[in-house]
């Protein structure tokens, strides 16, 4: 009996669970209420998909994010997003054990003066 397919099973398995459109099916669709899902590729959408799941999503889609992008990938991204709320923010810090200081939203913060707080 020939082998029908040149890779191997297990990569196969790997490539389709590492799909961009695997990812986006794990994902909540009311995520992305502005977005096309049909149309949207998960590589050159990784900033708006990671802010989006880290602001509105659960534990379990975080970690899928992570799975998909690779923890250096999401970090990169987390630190360069101009705004991230208080409380999605502070989480942030204590899941990756960073320094408010690497991300870009605590120094647009701390540029702008509170007036009311």
């Amino acid at each position: 009996m020939s082998q029908e397919f040149s890779v191997p099973l297990t990569k196969q398995i790997d490539n389709f669970m590492n799909s961009p459109n695997q990812i986006i099916s794990k994902l909540k669709s009311q995520y992305f209420w502005d977005v096309d899902l049909s149309g949207l590729n998960a590589d050159p959408a990784c900033r708006l998909i990671i802010e989006r799941v880290f602001t509105l999503g659960d534990m379990h889609e975080m970690n899928e994010v992570i799975h998909y992008y690779g923890e250096k990938k999401t970090l990169e991204v987390l630190c360069n997003i101009a705004y991230i709320d208080p409380k999605s923010f502070n989480f942030i810090l204590k899941l990756f054990h960073k320094p408010a200081e690497e991300f870009k939203c605590y120094h647009l913060k701390q540029s702008k003066p509170q007036h009311w707080s």
